[in-house]
């Protein structure tokens, strides 16, 4: 059995370790002020160094708009940072410090082998505090949960009660070896230990097209849907117990192409079971575009198949995206 001080040693030396490559983020946007003109807005955040090049990934939300970005290191190094690439719908910003030196890279871990209960550590410039990092430890408290009030779509956030605040966006919540594990991205003001963080293996998804594409390439069904429940279902009198009901769809998209209609319930997607409208979000974003895939969906109590090919989204709805 580990002892307390065992224990206190391993969480002082997996935060020091991974403090070196955690990174406080000045952000500048230019607003148009009524009294004085267009006057500089200043924001503050955090972000984890990922590339030993310079590449940082932080939240989209911190570096948004952005005209300035500065990037502070815990030595007291500062470099003036570019964004690479954002991609809104997850929240996911990657920026490129420019310098020519080496900087000390995170560890990134797994989130799909997360349990409840499981030590977080969060690491982040809260508050925008002078001296350095905020560290904080809590519980993983609940994995795969959705924010249905956000604007973007947080496919399975971790929930944990280690403090996150104002300043910790973009930083790193990490295991009890240092290992990152997600980005802190959201906190509700009015509960009590109550934080949110993007999962590692999320984030990874989204970078590597970003450092492949320069953007995120998602598949898109040109559907509006809501998840189905008994009292839609006997609202609507359909026969299923589970999965997306289509609300609406363009005419121009996959899903109509195929054959599918408002009052479908989309139960299957490739080897993909839908139960809800998260389960379809998390499907589509592991298919590649371009390619073909069967469809299950029930229609007047009988299930049918259909084919279709996936298409990109169409870049006017990038910044739309509360479903697919």
């Amino acid at each position: 059995m580990v002892s307390a001080t065992e224990l206190q040693d391993q969480l002082v030396q997996s935060i020091e370790k991974l403090n070196e490559s955690v990174v406080s983020i000045e952000s500048t946007r230019l607003a148009r002020n009524f009294r004085f003109g267009v006057v500089p807005s200043e924001g503050q955040g955090s972000g984890i160094i990922i590339d030993s090049r310079g590449y940082v990934i932080t939240n989209n939300h911190v570096v948004d708009g952005a005209s300035m970005v500065q990037i502070h290191l815990k030595d007291g190094r500062s470099f003036q940072g570019q964004v690479i690439g954002y991609d809104p719908a997850t929240d996911i910003a990657v920026i490129k410090a420019k310098t020519d030196e080496m900087l000390p890279v995170a560890t990134l871990g797994d989130s799909d082998t997360l349990k409840m209960g499981q030590f977080a550590l969060a690491i982040g410039n809260a508050l925008g505090l002078p001296g350095g990092s905020t560290a904080s430890l809590g519980l993983i408290g609940a994995l795969g949960r959705p924010l249905p009030w956000a604007e973007f779509i947080f496919e399975g956030l971790i929930q944990t009660d280690a403090a996150i605040n104002p300043g910790n966006s973009g930083g790193p919540l990490a295991d009890i070896n240092g290992n990152v594990i997600g980005i802190n991205t959201a906190m509700i003001p009015y509960a009590h230990g109550v934080g949110f963080a993007i999962p590692i293996n999320a984030v990874k998804r989204v970078v590597e097209q970003i450092f492949t594409n320069g953007r995120v390439v998602r598949p898109w069904l040109g559907i509006s849907g809501l998840n189905l429940t008994p009292q839609i279902a006997r609202r609507y009198n359909q026969q299923a117990e589970s999965g997306v009901l289509i609300a609406e769809l363009l005419r121009d998209g996959p899903a109509y192409e195929s054959g599918l209609r408002s009052g479908d319930i989309i139960v299957r997607v490739g080897d993909h079971e839908i139960k809800q409208m998260k389960d379809l979000l998390i499907a589509l974003s592991k298919l590649d575009v371009g390619s073909n895939i069967s469809l299950h969906f029930v229609r007047m109590g009988r299930r049918n198949e259909a084919s279709l090919r996936l298409v990109e989204i169409p870049p006017q709805m990038q910044n739309y995206l509360r479903g697919n």
